[in-house]
């Protein structure tokens, strides 16, 4: 059914179990996934810390969350590949809509921690960007509840 998977993964509980998820359903249908991890070097900088040293360190975490992600895949035997969509300053939804259509995905899957109220309004929600602009079908996978 779903051939070419796109997971955002960010190394959270939640982006792990949408991988996961994923994963079975390609594995299943003979499909493959894409697996990105979106960077935005702004969103570290604030203008009182050494720069080039946070981001060193926020690139080196950024490359950790990917190669894990594929780490999975490789043991689930799903082919995969991974990119680093470094845009600074664009929202994540974009991100993944622009990489999705580029990749040519039919499905993204996504990990959402399920917040409502004040809380998703005040932390915003990755999730629910990826599902308003996504070219194509989307998973959403809710955390366990606690």
């Amino acid at each position: 059914m779903y051939k070419r998977i796109l997971v955002p993964v960010d190394g959270s509980e939640t982006s792990n179990r949408a991988l996961v998820a994923a994963l079975q359903m390609a594995r299943e249908s003979g499909g493959r996934v894409r697996i990105v991890h979106a960077f935005d070097e702004l969103a570290y900088l604030s203008g009182f810390e050494y720069g080039a040293d946070i981001l060193q360190v926020a690139r080196q975490y950024a490359t950790k969350v990917l190669d894990a992600a594929l780490d999975m895949a490789k043991s689930a035997g799903v082919p995969a590949d991974a990119r680093l969509l470094d845009a600074p300053g664009q929202r994540l939804g974009d991100l993944v809509a622009a990489a999705a259509r580029e990749w040519e995905a039919d499905l993204v899957a996504v990990g959402t921690h399920g917040r409502r109220g004040a809380s998703r309004v005040l932390l915003g929600s990755g999730a629910e960007q990826v599902l308003r602009m996504a070219p194509v079908p989307v998973l959403a996978v809710r955390a366990p509840e606690a």
